[in-house]
C-alpha cells in the first residue's frame, strides 16, 4: 500500500524512514537560486478530505508508524489551526507517533505569533527544518533566499523558545570564491547567535536547469571552490562557531568530498584535528561520480 504522491518528492535525510503525508505541494516562495526542488509545482495546499482519508488509509496500513513528515516544501505556509487539526489527528490516529516535522522558512515562523507556534507545538508539531544556507546578507541576496541573516536568528530562537527542535542546514560554497570569506564568517555567527540542535553542511550543487540563473544572479563575479577550498571553508566555520549549548553537527550529506561529525562545544577541537588530517589524505574524497543531491 502507498500514497499517490504528487512527485517530486522530497525529504530531509534524517526522514529516510518516516511517513510523509504531502499536505501542501511545491514551495510559496520558490525563488532561491540555488534551489529547483518545487520548480515544476504550482504552490496549493490540499483539502481536508483529501488529508484526512489519506490519514485513515495509512494508519490503518501501518499503525505502528513513529515518525511522519508533513510535505512539501512549504507546509507551515498553512493557516495555524488548518495545520493544528491535521496534526491533531495525525496523533489521534498514529497511537505511538514519537514526531511530527516538516520543512520551515524563515518568513513562515515570523509571521506566526508566539503564540499559534506554541499551540501547533502543544498540538503535535515537534521538528522544524530551517535552511540558513548562508549567514552573509551578500549571498542571501544573491540568491534571493528571502532573508538576511538577522530575520535567520529570529526566526529560529522564535521556533525555539515555542518549543521546537530546530534542525538547519548550510550549503559550503554558496558562495563561490569571491565570497567565501564573508559567506562562512556570516554563516558562524547566525549559527553561534541562534544555536540550532542540528547542524547540517550540505555543499553547492546546481542542477543544469538552475545552474545558469544562479550564475546570472552573481552578475559575473560567481566562480566555484574546488574541493580542498570546500574543505577550507568547513574548517573555518567549526573553528567560528561559538557555543555553550549543545549543537550535533554533521558533513555528511551525498553532495560533500568529506565527511565529518560530532557534537558542539566538546567535540569541536576534534573535528578540527579531522579536517587537518583530511588535509594530509586527498585520497579519502568521494568521487564526483558518487555526488550528488
Amino acid at each position: 500500500m502507498s500514497l499517490n504522491y504528487d512527485a517530486p518528492l522530497y525529504r530531509p535525510p534524517s526522514e529516510a524512514r518516516s511517513l510523509i503525508f504531502q499536505v501542501t505541494l511545491g514551495c510559496s516562495f520558490n525563488e532561491c537560486s540555488f534551489c529547483d526542488m518545487y520548480r515544476s509545482k504550482e504552490y496549493s495546499e490540499k483539502p481536508w478530505d483529501e488529508i484526512k482519508s489519506e490519514i485513515d488509509t495509512m494508519a490503518n496500513y501501518l499503525p505502528e508508524t513513529r515518525r511522519i513528515f508533513l510535505a512539501d516544501g512549504d507546509a507551515l505556509n498553512l493557516d495555524s489551526e488548518y495545520m493544528i487539526k491535521i496534526v491533531k489527528y495525525i496523533k489521534e490516529k498514529f497511537v505511538n507517533l514519537e514526531r511530527i516535522s516538516c520543512y520551515a522558512m524563515p518568513m513562515n515562523i515570523l509571521k506566526k505569533s508566539p503564540e499559534e507556534l506554541k499551540k501547533m507545538n502543544e498540538a503535535g508539531l515537534d521538528m522544524f527544518y530551517l535552511g540558513i544556507e548562508s549567514g552573509s546578507d551578500i549571498v542571501l541576496k544573491k540568491v534571493t533566499k528571502g532573508a538576511i541573516g538577522k530575520t535567520i536568528i529570529k526566526s529560529v530562537n522564535k521556533a525555539k523558545d515555542a518549543g521546537y527542535i530546530m534542525s538547519c542546514m548550510v550549503i559550503l560554497g554558496l558562495g563561490g570564491k569571491t565570497y567565501s570569506k564573508d559567506h562562512i564568517k556570516g554563516t558562524a555567527e547566525v549559527i553561534s547567535a541562534c544555536s540550532p540542535q542540528y547542524v547540517g553542511a550540505l555543499t553547492l550543487y546546481l542542477e543544469n536547469g538552475i545552474k545558469q540563473e544562479f550564475i546570472d544572479k552573481f552578475e559575473g563575479e560567481f566562480i566555484r571552490i574546488n574541493d580542498d577550498e570546500s574543505l577550507e571553508e568547513l574548517y573555518s566555520l567549526l573553528e567560528q562557531i561559538e557555543t555553550k549549548e549543545e549543537i550535533v553537527f554533521r558533513a555528511n550529506h551525498g553532495s560533500n568530498a568529506y565527511t565529518i561529525k560530532g557534537t558542539f562545544p566538546q567535540d569541536k577541537q576534534e573535528m578540527l584535528g579531522q579536517i587537518d588530517w583530511m588535509k594530509q589524505h586527498p585520497e579519502i574524497v568521494r568521487p564526483q561520480g558518487l555526488r550528488g543531491f
